[in-house]
């Protein structure tokens, strides 16, 4: 191979496919979705190619894509490719102080913004940063500020390279590209410490490719892709690269918001996504089996039932359900299944990639029984997602899956999972002591998750920098009880408290629309929503539900005492990340007062 396969990978697809549709997105002012076909898909790439050698950027130079998922990310990122440079992108909701330290950290020149909010924070950051020299707006209608006389549309920076006079240099880059050349440096969002720039390499993308592609097989031009998660995450980066790969139709979601909206109107056949998700699915289903009864409430519970002893007690082993199971099976199939997958829009589902978290088992044995194709998987933004996921009819629930041909994988010290092969990351951006902690001596990755492998499927037990140590010696792994909570259908966020304490305790953000119908229901009479989360009846109720659903645990495991906010947890007071992952130095902090008071006596 001469070039990178990715600086390329457009144009081979426009030659195969032509006019036929390869991006949709909606357009707002009207409500309609505007297709993009292959060969339009080409041309777009090869003008951003051009645009920026017009501007100056150098190979190997950075730039930053500062948006939510729009056609024109995809755009600038195989314009990118094609002329050898690095994109970085930036979630869509990163504050000032984020953006700046990674336009400084990076030294980015040219930064591409989406909408309104991220041209503001750029136009802000500007001015303190060093390096940033132009800002390039996609979307038309946002509004510059009076004093900016520098940054450009993206249509005028598109109008830089319109005349195909720089395509000779293009050319020559795009033939000197190599698998060894830097393609994206992702930023991780920071639990735990300092954001880091993670460097994934064209070649830790070839890997990828090759390792998913014999997984999976089902993906082809056929499948209507739903964009689910931003591309900032690499999950939804990787996964939209191959399926570009594979000649699917993409269809970009602009706003996370319409997400289940956009699933009725496109009615996929893949998405990935997290387990957040399925969760909610789940919830609302129980939700509707709790409040129906007589036949229609029995009918529903012994779909359930016929749905996982036909797909996990059975198919999942390898083995044939008796005939009347079957029987039983199809008939629930054609009607409740059927109904159920209309109404979330996944009626034509292939299979539903997923990853992020951990699945709760009870979560995974629905999706499973109705027959939705759920694949769990396990990957890091430094493994180029994924490391391992099941297949269809080849899971074990509570698994994340068998290990990817091509990825190395082994227990170390503390069950440390460690990772070696070509989708693995090189290191950190800049950062070559921390690099080093990464690796063994023998070049194995430090995932810093716990897990076993049973049977050829891997397990994951805990995050090994998340264990807490009580003060009594004993070892508490919060996401195990986290996950377990969260699919009861009162909570909608959980932190378990535990590090350095006496007992386990928890913060509860709770499913307010669910306990306020709870309350209407029991005629529970409140001022307000802290009123209401202070009555004792509310107070019960959640732990009844507790004390249910953590029976399992060990005594010592077990939440004892907790807290009910009257928000929740969100990303402008810091306690979320971009990936929504819960930051615990930033609750505990923004919390203290909660916390020591369900530690008095």
């Amino acid at each position: 191979m001469t070039n990178s396969y990715l600086s390329t990978l457009v144009y081979r697809q426009a030659e195969k496919y032509h006019d036929r549709v390869a991006l949709k997105y909606r357009d707002y002012t009207t409500g309609s979705w505007i297709p993009v076909t292959w060969n339009q898909f080409a041309m777009k790439v090869k003008r951003v190619s051009n645009s920026l050698v017009a501007l100056g950027v150098e190979v190997q130079e950075n730039i930053g894509v500062f948006s939510q998922n729009m056609p024109e990310c995809l755009y600038v990122d195989f314009g990118a490719f094609g002329s050898r440079v690095v994109s970085i992108p930036l979630y869509a909701t990163s504050s000032e102080a984020q953006v700046h330290y990674i336009l400084e950290d990076a030294s980015i020149r040219y930064l591409f913004v989406g909408e309104q909010y991220q041209y503001d924070v750029a136009f802000r950051v500007q001015n303190l940063c060093k390096t940033l020299k132009q800002i390039i707006i996609f979307d038309p209608k946002v509004e510059k500020a009076a004093s900016d006389t520098n940054s450009v549309y993206f249509d005028d920076f598109l109008a830089k390279g319109a005349d195909g006079s720089f395509q000779q240099e293009v050319d020559k880059r795009t033939a000197e590209s190599e698998s060894r050349d830097l393609a994206n440096i992702l930023y991780t969002s920071g639990t735990t410490g300092d954001s880091k720039g993670v460097m994934l390499h064209h070649s830790c993308y070839e890997a990828a490719f090759e390792a998913n592609g014999r997984r999976l097989v089902r993906l082809d031009e056929s499948d209507v892709v739903m964009n689910f998660l931003p591309f900032t995450h690499i999950f939804e980066r990787a996964w939209t690269y191959f399926c570009i790969n594979r000649g699917c139709l993409l269809c970009i979601n602009l706003r996370p918001q319409d997400i289940q909206k956009t699933i009725k109107e496109v009615r996929p056949s893949a998405m990935c996504s997290v387990p957040r998700f399925w969760e909610k699915v789940y919830a609302g289903v129980l939700e509707k089996i709790n409040e129906a009864s007589g036949l229609k409430k029995s009918l529903m519970l012994d779909a359930l039932a016929v749905g996982k002893e036909h797909n996990i007690t059975y198919l999942m082993n390898g083995l044939t359900p008796p005939m009347m199971l079957r029987m039983k099976y199809r008939f629930y199939e054609k009607t409740i299944f059927s109904l159920l997958k209309k109404i979330i829009g996944i009626e034509n589902g292939n299979f539903f990639p997923t990853a992020g978290a951990a699945v709760p088992p009870a979560v995974e044995e629905f999706v499973h029984a109705v027959g939705i194709n759920m694949i769990a998987g396990y990957g890091l933004t430094e493994s180029t997602a994924t490391v391992s996921c099941e297949w269809i009819g080849d899971f074990r629930i509570g698994s994340v899956g068998r290990v990817l041909e091509g990825v190395d994988i082994k227990i170390g010290e503390n069950n440390e999972i460690l990772l070696r092969g070509g989708t693995i990351t090189k290191g950190y951006y800049k950062k070559e002591a921390i690099t080093e902690q990464a690796f063994t001596e023998d070049g194995w990755f430090h995932t810093g998750d716990a897990g076993y492998i049973k049977d050829g499927f891997l397990y994951l037990t805990d995050r090994i920098k998340d264990l807490f140590k009580t003060s009594n010696g004993k070892y508490i792994a919060p996401q195990a009880i986290e996950t377990k909570l969260v699919v009861d259908r009162y909570i909608d966020q959980i932190s378990i408290i535990a590090d350095q304490r006496k007992f386990v305790s928890a913060l509860i953000v709770p499913e307010y629309h669910q306990v306020e119908k709870y309350a209407k229901d029991h005629h529970i009479s409140y001022t307000d929503r802290k009123d209401l989360l202070q009555k004792q009846e509310i107070i019960d109720l959640f732990r009844m539900r507790i004390d249910t659903l953590q029976q399992e645990f060990a005594h010592y495991e077990q939440v004892k005492r907790f807290v009910l906010l009257p928000e929740p947890f969100s990303m402008e007071k810091g306690e979320l990340t971009n990936t929504l992952k819960i930051k615990r130095s930033v609750l505990m902090k923004n919390y203290a007062a909660e916390i020591e008071k369900m530690y008095e006596e």
